[in-house]
């Protein structure tokens, strides 16, 4: 008796061991659409703000990260209520709409950036450094870089998301830089999309 107890006790903890032992999660680079976008009053995100999601079922990692990225991930160029963005419609009554819906959204939607598009800014990632010491910090897989303090403390318990995150080598954001051209539907450099401006 004693054996099989001493074995399904080493058994357990090397099947703890391996679930632990890695610290690269699949998963980091994945896409992802934030929860905000199934709201019909979203009407987008601020290339000057850095978003984590920490519950997303999309992801393998739970982090949705949305990195410096403008307007909605399922809409690349817009609505047509947004006066900034009517120049560069085509056709004019091209609508934002939720993920698995119809009906056009009733609030303004800039166009996402032609050189900051959700495949640079938006996906799936982890914390890879912070402050936390009791925080299992993972290892960003090839490709991806650990950008420090990407998040900064927020007022949590703990100081919970704050810390570095993956991301994808080379899209690290500088406002200096920043490009400012927004996506044009007419010139078509975010990709194609249906009549109610969703991704094809």
């Amino acid at each position: 008796m004693s054996r099989t107890i001493a074995f399904s006790s080493v058994l357990s903890a090397w099947v703890l061991g391996s679930l632990l032992a890695g610290c690269t999660p699949g998963g980091v680079g994945d896409p992802c659409t934030p929860e905000d976008e199934y709201t019909d009053q979203f009407s987008g995100y601020s290339v000057n703000e850095v978003n984590v999601e920490s519950r997303s079922f999309q992801c393998e990692t739970r982090i949705c990260l949305v990195n410096h990225f403008q307007g909605r991930v399922s809409c690349p160029y817009g609505n047509a209520l947004s006066t900034e963005n009517i120049r560069n419609m085509e056709p004019a009554d091209l609508k934002c709409v939720m993920p698995g819906e119809t009906e056009p959204l009733q609030v303004a939607v800039a166009p996402q950036l032609a050189d900051r598009r959700a495949n640079d800014a938006v996906y799936c990632s982890c914390r890879c450094s912070g402050s936390d010491k009791n925080v299992r910090y993972c290892e960003c897989p090839s490709g991806f870089q650990c950008q420090n303090d990407l998040v900064q403390k927020l007022d949590l318990p703990g100081g919970q998301l704050a810390g570095g995150y993956c991301i994808r080598e080379g899209t690290a954001y500088d406002n200096r830089l920043a490009a400012v051209a927004p996506c044009s539907a007419r010139a078509g450099d975010c990709g194609t999309v249906d009549p109610n401006g969703q991704p094809q």
